[in-house]
């Protein structure tokens, strides 16, 4: 397979300021992004919707991110867009700004929507730009990356409980201000991907690293699978959580709006925990075993979960959270040096195949709610990091 350009980034050094850019550049993106899944019990009293319903707005943000991420990433892959990134961001603000003055259910679907498509515009160039910045720490730089979207997600929730709840649904156009933001940030992020990418064209093509994979097609497209079926375990899962949590709280232990966006915000805290974790600690021990134990490793708290009073609920999350996202680094990076030169594709492809099965997983998940509870959403769930058992079949790379 053709490489796209790209010097080799160990012998630059890693960037850690573009790092810490794009890790805040992405904390901003999925602060907007998650401030939609944050205020669904304001959207089901206020347009009074049902979970089917409110399942339905997450599959059209979830579908239409993972639809036209693959697309963008390869390309971005061809032909890079160093100033795409910033677009992206563009297209979220103008779904949030949709989001704050919605009102009818059709117009909440059109602003998820243009969320939705401002995702799939930026995660794929942005996961090239951190490993390009990496210099060669890999899981170092996606697990940087990844926390900061792990961290606005966490974050969404926490302030929708003490900006958003109390002052309602038009307040979120006081989130543009991060939006904006984040675009400031991208554009200076995009000018440096620019300048490295007309250095790396005037570079000797022997400062180039190899880029052949040792296994045979039919082997990567059975590999694919397999971390394809990973994330799907992963990410069905999670929708549990970012849809439906808070309703659980409030249903189960009868708790209010506010405290459960707390009680969110612990979980979602962890899964930051988690990634930052995890993308070093593969770089040590190897993608494989990152991924082998994050997905079943999550399995006995999440068979627990269901059982537990409130305090043992939250307390579980942490560990749910914090294992559950440890293999995501680690799953890119292993991705991304099966197909070495597809860094764009890679990106697309697992961060939308995540997010459509994260919308997928949310609107079964709601219609399995209306006909039967929320509780038993969860103790059914549970079962699904016994997928992980196929982590076995994954071949060991040469690079770990």
């Amino acid at each position: 397979m053709p490489a796209s350009p790209a010097p080799a980034s160990a012998a630059r050094g890693t960037a850690y300021a573009i790092l810490a850019a794009l890790s805040l550049s992405h904390l901003l993106n999925d602060l907007v992004q998650s401030l939609l899944p944050a205020i669904y019990p304001l959207l089901k009293q206020s347009f009074h919707l049902d979970f089917g319903q409110i399942g339905l707005i997450t599959l059209v943000f979830q579908l239409t991110a993972s639809v036209l991420q693959p697309v963008v990433g390869l390309y971005t892959d061809r032909r890079s867009m160093p100033f795409s990134l910033a677009l992206g961001m563009a297209a979220s603000l103008v779904g949030l700004l949709l989001l704050s003055m919605a009102w009818t259910y059709g117009v909440l679907l059109l602003a998820a929507g243009l969320v939705g498509i401002g995702s799939a515009i930026f995660h794929p160039e942005a996961s090239r730009v951190a490993r390009l910045a990496s210099g060669g720490r890999y899981g170092l730089a996606q697990s940087v990356f990844q926390v900061g979207g792990n961290a606005g997600t966490a974050l969404g929730p926490l302030l929708v409980a003490f900006i958003v709840v109390p002052h309602g649904q038009s307040s979120v156009a006081w989130f543009s201000l991060a939006a904006l933001a984040g675009i400031i940030v991208l554009g200076i992020v995009g000018r440096w991907y620019r300048d490295r990418l007309a250095a790396s064209a005037r570079a000797p093509a022997r400062s180039r690293p190899g880029t052949v994979t040792p296994l045979s097609r039919a082997r990567i497209v059975a590999t694919v699978a397999i971390l394809l079926t990973l994330i799907f375990s992963k990410y069905f899962y999670m929708a549990s959580f970012s849809s439906y949590y808070t309703f659980y709280l409030i249903h189960r232990f009868g708790v209010s709006v506010a405290q459960s966006q707390v009680y969110l915000f612990v979980f979602l805290g962890a899964v930051a925990a988690g990634t930052i974790l995890g993308g070093p600690i593969g770089d040590r021990v190897g993608r494989k075993p990152v991924i082998w134990g994050s997905i079943l490793g999550v399995l006995p708290f999440t068979l627990i979960l269901p059982h537990a009073n409130l305090a043992w609920t939250v307390a579980l999350t942490i560990p749910i959270g914090a294992i559950l996202a440890s293999a995501m680094p680690a799953i890119l990076v292993y991705a991304q040096e099966l197909l070495p030169g597809r860094v764009g594709l890679v990106g697309g492809l697992f961060f939308g195949f995540a997010f459509g099965m994260g919308g997928l997983g949310a609107a079964i998940l709601g219609e399995v709610a209306d006909h039967t509870s929320i509780e038993f959403v969860y103790a059914l769930s549970a079962y699904l990091p016994l997928i992980g058992l196929s982590a076995a079949l994954l071949p060991r790379l040469a690079s770990r």
